[in-house]
């Protein structure tokens, strides 16, 4: 299966609001339209991703539940 990410962040066993902040600094480093892979065990996340994509005006494209691990996907703006 093709990889539809560029860039893979790991914040696996980080808690809130660490996956928000480390996902805000890698797309601030990103060329807009590129896709940032966010995996998070954080269930908050669920929440504070889309939310902060929605206030910085990110596209947030969906969440992939693999267990214990969500995967998010994010366009930089």
């Amino acid at each position: 299966m093709p990889q539809d990410w560029d860039i893979d962040l790991d914040c696996e066993g980080l808690l809130c609001p660490l996956p928000v902040l480390r996902a805000q600094k890698r797309l601030a480093a990103m060329q807009p339209g590129q896709i940032l892979r966010v995996t998070a065990t954080d269930r908050m996340a669920a929440i504070d991703l889309p939310h902060f994509c929605a206030e910085a005006g990110h596209d947030f494209l969906d969440a992939t539940e693999a267990g214990p691990v969500t995967a998010y996907r994010i366009r930089r703006a």
